[in-house]
């Protein structure tokens, strides 16, 4: 089975400080939802590894993210893609859950709901946490310079094996040709 991990805010859908907090925060970023279909035309399977520690902060509730999410698969579908799967944390980063990106515990369920071995699946984030994360599952990292990816790669720390690309679009093409 080919899989592809995605990290959301950033990656998929604009970012912000305050964190998304409702459906009508959520945009997708040109091209997002398009990349997603190509994926999913190209036989991958994608799941989506998300921190959302608003949630334990109180910024929104399980029902808000529920809807969130529901907007997200709708605009995807309306391009022909889909998410399989949708693995979130919900801990705060003081909790020290074993799910929360750095750590690779929503990773590795990922790859225990799949039966899929995650080494070398493409694993595209806009953060070091999520380059960490992938790096600790032997999964391929792709930072993209979308969200937070450009401050993540001049902060450098990059992993020597990332993959830079521009945006989703370019990393879904290059994991295509590279790994379809």
């Amino acid at each position: 089975m080919k899989l592809v991990i995605l990290d959301r805010d950033g990656v998929i859908n604009y970012d912000s400080a305050q964190f998304i907090k409702s459906p009508e925060e959520w945009r997708p970023i040109p091209g997002s939802l398009e990349a997603i279909a190509l994926l999913n035309q190209a036989g991958f399977r994608v799941a989506l590894a998300t921190n959302q520690s608003g949630i334990s902060r109180g910024l929104f509730d399980m029902a808000a993210l529920n809807a969130i999410h529901d907007k997200m698969h709708r605009a995807l579908a309306q391009f022909g893609g889909r998410i399989d799967a949708l693995f979130y944390c919900p801990h705060t980063a003081e909790e020290n859950c074993a799910c929360r990106k750095p750590k690779p515990g929503m990773l590795e369920e990922i790859g225990r709901r799949f039966a899929a071995d995650l080494e070398g699946a493409p694993s595209v984030g806009d953060s070091l946490r999520d380059l960490q994360a992938s790096f600790a599952v032997g999964a391929q990292p792709i930072l993209v310079l979308t969200g937070k990816g450009e401050k993540t790669l001049a902060a450098g720390d990059v992993p020597d094996n990332a993959w830079i690309c521009a945006d989703l679009m370019e990393a879904a093409n290059r994991i295509i040709d590279e790994m379809a």
